[in-house]
């Protein structure tokens, strides 16, 4: 690997802050028939938080959008010379142009949030995988069939095949392979419970929308929105009427859909 000098370091530091391009292109996969739940939910919140900054940014989709972001995860953004790939990299990425939706929180504040982020990717994520790659009826029925869709035969095969393998590989590592659907969910109840209980009845958890509110959006609009075989889980979050009534109050103030 080349070695990264000062004067290069200097060079990325004052490029990172330069205003926000009318031009930024955000690349995920195709939503009608190919992008699986837990890349939705993580294309949507992104989409989200852009959108709460009033960042311009056009949707690009692509087939291969996956193998084309820097860290194999989607979605990414292009914003000039930089490619910035996944929800946190990417408010860092605004927040270096001095674009900030928690710039008002405190530090105690922010660490909250942050608590309440990773309680998200350490649940709502892996219980998204968990249906959509290990439940055996999900996969058959919807991820088998839309992500092999942009493929030929076998590639297609293959590379679902490749794909799942390296979920559930994640999946053991986390202890989440293992666990029953009754167990999944229970987790997913605690997890709902505790956004619910930090939202309580304000229209957003620190009063006005940060990209905690986006995240949050990002997987209950998705979770409860997506026909699966497997129901329970959009029925284990829509018992949560506060998180339901979150993701549509944003839905309808910055999405706008028809």
């Amino acid at each position: 690997m080349p070695e990264v000098s000062l004067k290069d370091t200097i060079i990325t530091s004052l490029n990172a802050q330069e205003p926000w391009p009318e031009n930024v292109k955000l690349f995920q996969p195709y939503e009608v028939e190919q992008i699986l739940l837990p890349d939705n939910a993580s294309c949507l919140a992104v989409q989200a938080f852009l959108k709460m900054c009033n960042l311009p940014f056009e949707v690009e989709m692509r087939w291969n959008a996956e193998f084309m972001s820097p860290s194999g995860r989607v979605p990414f953004i292009k914003c000039g010379a930089f490619v910035v790939s996944e929800l946190e990299p990417i408010v860092q990425f605004a927040a270096n142009k001095n674009v900030s939706l928690c710039a008002r929180l405190s530090t105690e504040e922010r660490a909250e949030m942050r608590a309440y982020m990773s309680l998200i990717t350490n649940v709502l994520v892996n219980a998204e995988l968990y249906i959509s790659w290990v439940d055996q009826d999900t996969f058959n029925a919807v991820t088998r069939v839309r992500n092999s869709s942009v493929y030929p035969w076998p590639l297609g095969w293959l590379q679902t095949r490749s794909k799942r393998a390296s979920v559930i590989k994640r999946l053991k590592a986390l202890h989440w392979h293992d666990k029953t659907l009754d167990q999944v969910l229970a987790d997913v109840e605690q997890c709902c419970n505790s956004l619910s209980q930090r939202l309580g009845d304000r229209d957003y958890f620190f009063g006005t929308p940060t990209e905690l509110d986006a995240l949050v959006f990002g997987h209950v609009f998705t979770i409860i929105t997506t026909r699966l075989p497997c129901r329970k889980l959009a029925d284990t979050v829509r018992r949560h009427d506060t998180l339901v009534a979150l993701a549509k109050r944003i839905d309808e103030q910055y999405f706008k859909r028809p």
